[in-house]
């Protein structure tokens, strides 16, 4: 079968445009190499934001002046042996390193030392459905086990034949399109366009929209990125949100927590771009539109007239038209000689996912009924063994929480205790450090409570209720390793109310 050329969205027939001028060489030179200190992991998503940006429908001619800024990279030219193209269309997007634009007091601001790698550490395909009316993000973890297709080398231009290696390490060794080639051999989904930025554009777009919300029910810290958020709401500002979405020393998660958290941030700033009115104030709107496109590079058939036609459709876009999830994990630590420890993606799990996006069809059939929507934990309720104690003079207390909390899933004693503490003000959760998961997910069952680590307390955690306890917040599993079942739509994920 001959292959079949990349597709552009649907759109209706117009008047001829004039030829666009030659595409533009691309603009890095790739170096070999994975850093060895964690790296920006969500340069791609202000990419996704430019679609959202256009929707706005300033017009051609100011989306047309800021396209010819973005450099263009020919990748799908001699591409074969693709996969058959499905329904809706797939971008790959692409996050690489380009701290070298960044200033020196913002490097030791937002703790972005270290010499730049022009490699990449973030993959993530998103799926826009045929009526696009949804858009499907599926983070592929950077250090997928994967086998790339023969090549030549970018940077030697040693011919290699077909091998193991990271996921990340496929741009390392060819570049944009050794990468999409090896995503459509481990996904078989076609990649109709492609999107690579770096985190300068991210910075700047999340100032120009006037910082992004983003809410914690934990404390997040992260002593490497210099992250330190108090639980509640908080509106970062571009520095902030790059230490928010580089973070993977917040919890034992690693890279597939930090995935979550990129998602999150991801679906908050499609809810600032859509919300907050910029896209109607065409001033505005310019300097979004090329904060976002500053450091884009893109395949040659994703122009203005594509990105124009995209925008109008999805004009009515909001985070409830988005979902989530990362692709289902089987081994987290699967040994390779030579290369050391990958992710091995569960195949079977995996092959339904990427299926539902090659049939276009949705990750989350049942929409919740309305009301307060689950908070996402790591850990399920069910898995917690929970040990009440009344810590207030106020009688039944300790029975009251203990039911609430058995209704929400918690494996409670059921048999509430009075505490040795009998004035406590805020509701405080007691718990080993080994099981310190378990105890995010009961605290953010129970908003504002206080996380007290205690050596040795043993599986079982304490909850001495406080005179502050009002009630118990419904709370979801979404292990980052369970993929599919763990989708979520962005509205479940944003800020709710206007605190």
């Amino acid at each position: 079968m001959p292959p079949s050329p990349p597709r552009s969205a649907a759109r209706p027939q117009r008047r001829p445009q004039p030829p666009r001028r030659a595409p533009r060489p691309p603009a890095r030179t790739v170096r070999p190499g994975r850093p060895k200190r964690p790296r920006w992991a969500m340069r791609a998503v202000t990419t996704v934001s430019v679609v959202v940006l256009a929707s706005a429908g300033i017009g051609h001619a100011v989306v047309s002046s800021l396209d010819a800024d973005i450099a263009r990279v020919d990748l799908f030219r001699d591409m074969k042996n693709r996969p058959s193209g499905g329904h809706g269309m797939n971008v790959l997007l692409v996050g690489t390193d380009g701290r070298d634009k960044i200033s020196e007091a913002e490097r030791r601001r937002f703790r972005l030392g270290g010499a730049p790698c022009h490699c990449t550490d973030t993959i993530m395909m998103v799926h826009i459905s045929e009526d696009r009316e949804r858009a499907t993000v599926v983070s592929l973890p950077r250090d997928s086990y994967a086998e790339v297709p023969e090549h030549v080398d970018e940077t030697t231009g040693a011919r290699h034949g077909s091998h193991p290696l990271k996921l990340n390490a496929a741009y390392a060794e060819g570049g944009p399109q050794l990468t999409v080639r090896t995503v459509e051999h481990m996904t078989h989904v076609k990649i109709d366009h492609y999107l690579e930025v770096d985190f300068t554009s991210f910075m700047k777009t999340v100032d120009v929209l006037g910082g992004v919300r983003i809410c914690t029910a934990t404390r997040l810290k992260d002593s490497f990125t210099g992250l330190d958020l108090t639980p509640g709401t908080h509106t970062l500002t571009g520095g902030e949100a790059l230490q928010y979405v580089r973070s993977r020393h917040v919890d034992g998660a690693s890279d597939l927590g930090r995935m979550q958290r990129q998602q999150r941030f991801l679906a908050a700033l499609i809810d600032r771009a859509t919300s907050s009115g910029v896209l109607l104030n065409p001033m505005r709107f310019r300097d979004v539109t090329r904060a976002v496109l500053g450091s884009v590079r893109a395949d040659t058939g994703f122009g203005t007239d594509e990105l124009l036609d995209l925008g109008r459709a999805m004009r009515n876009f909001s985070p409830s038209s988005s979902e989530f999830t990362t692709v289902p994990i089987g081994q987290m630590a699967f040994p390779v000689k030579g290369i050391g420890s990958t992710l091995k993606w569960d195949q079977a799990r995996a092959e339904q996912l990427f299926r539902s996006l090659r049939e276009d069809k949705p990750l989350i059939v049942k929409r919740r009924p309305a009301g307060t929507p689950a908070v996402p934990v790591d850990v399920s309720p069910q898995q917690i063994r929970v040990q009440v104690e009344n810590g207030t003079g106020t009688a039944g207390l300790g029975k009251q929480v203990d039911a609430a909390l058995a209704a929400t899933g918690f494996a409670t004693t059921g048999q509430p205790v009075t505490s040795a503490e009998h004035d406590v003000r805020r509701t405080v959760i007691v718990y080993d450090p080994r099981w310190d998961r378990s105890a995010r997910s009961v605290a953010a069952a129970l908003p504002g409570s206080e996380l007290r680590a205690v050596p040795a307390q043993g599986p079982v955690l304490k909850v001495i209720a406080g005179a502050d306890f009002h009630d118990v917040r419904k709370v979801k599993a979404q292990p980052p390793a369970q993929g599919e079942s763990g989708a979520v739509r962005g509205d479940e994920v944003v800020c709710s109310g206007k605190g």
